[in-house]
């Protein structure tokens, strides 16, 4: 702290300037939450009033760290060519804001689930951590987040947040969330809400937007009915054709939750073909907001996911991990939008 500014602008300089140490100054500039706001705001007034840049070289070096992290999207089924689900993709752009915030590179990449991708990043030190998006079967991908902790990897997923000790999870309040739809659907007068998605260990947070569904049954005293539960996995024509099920079975129902907005856009097709009206006879929600939920025919009520808050969390999750510090909140709230599919 009293070494004096030299000619050409440096961490030093700054803490000369600032009145606080050189590792308090690369913290600040790191976007390190141990260091305070209002510290944090004037180091980097100071470093843009000497022109500094951070040598990231140097940085490396000295940490060990490529100041890299790596996004994988793991293959999904879906109606087109990209095989990745449409909620991610909208999570993308929050995450590499958050990361260029940071001042951190992001490496994105498309994998396969059954591929050793796990094992390629742990030997080629490409990035410092992963963020993991989308993994269809969870019991599949349960055993390869089982090796990535073993193996020591950091890194974060976005899902279901649960009581398992298998690395950093985000994600929504599944279980609150899919409560709230049914208060919703039952507050209109619905009674026989049909749930279309895999509810199981197989699609967790599915498994939790169900659980909220029957709570807010229970507290109805409407004892959930096992004949209104329709396995599907998140695809159009998933939706489709449980709806399909439950009009050939003769099953009787009045609304429909669907796990996602794509297994509600299905349904509603198949409504549509059967001359149901929307929400005249049948009310529809689904679930992530995704970009098509407002244009369907009529636009769907859907329960909205932080985009913005998730790509946000997930990067300070896994950098907390990779600086050794408190992780933040695992939990993110969800949100009722309400349209036409359900209100008319």
């Amino acid at each position: 702290m009293g070494r004096k500014p030299s000619n050409r602008p440096t961490s030093f300089d700054i803490a000369y300037r600032a009145g606080v140490s050189q590792p308090t100054v690369s913290r600040a500039l790191r976007g390190s939450r141990s260091v305070s706001a209002a510290t944090r705001e004037r180091i980097e007034a100071i470093a843009r009033e000497l022109n500094y840049s951070v040598d990231k070289n140097a940085s490396s070096l000295r940490s060990q760290r490529s100041n890299t992290i790596a996004l994988l999207f793991f293959e999904e089924q879906t109606l087109d060519d990209s095989k990745i689900n449409p909620f991610f993709l909208a999570m993308l752009g929050a995450i590499t804001r958050q990361c260029a915030n940071r001042g951190l590179d992001l490496l994105i990449s498309f994998q396969k689930l059954e591929d050793d991708w796990h094992v390629r990043y742990q030997d080629s030190h490409r990035a410092d951590g992963l963020i993991l998006l989308g993994y269809g079967d969870y019991t599949l991908y349960r055993s390869r987040l089982q090796q990535l902790v073993g193996q020591g990897t950091d890194f974060v997923r976005w899902g279901s947040v649960n009581d398992e000790n298998l690395g950093a999870t985000v994600g929504s309040d599944n279980v609150g969330a899919g409560r709230m739809a049914g208060e919703h659907l039952l507050g209109l007068g619905r009674r026989r809400i049909a749930f279309l998605g895999q509810a199981d260990e197989h699609y967790p947070e599915f498994a939790d937007r169900y659980r909220g569904l029957c709570e807010a049954l229970g507290a109805a005293g409407i004892a959930p009915d096992p004949a209104l539960l329709r396995n599907a996995i998140s695809l159009e024509d998933e939706g489709y054709a449980a709806v399909r099920a439950l009009l050939a079975d003769g099953t009787a129902f009045d609304a429909v939750f669907a796990a996602s907005d794509l297994i509600a856009i299905g349904a509603m097709r198949a409504l549509a073909e059967a001359g149901l009206s929307i929400p005249g006879d049948v009310a529809v929600m689904g679930f992530d907001d995704i970009p098509a939920a407002s244009m369907t025919n009529p636009p769907l009520t859907t329960v909205m996911q932080d985009l913005k808050g998730a790509g946000e969390r997930l990067v300070e999750t896994l950098m907390a991990q990779i600086e050794d510090r408190q992780r933040p909140a695992e939990t993110l709230p969800a949100r009722l939008v309400i349209r036409r599919s359900t209100t008319g």
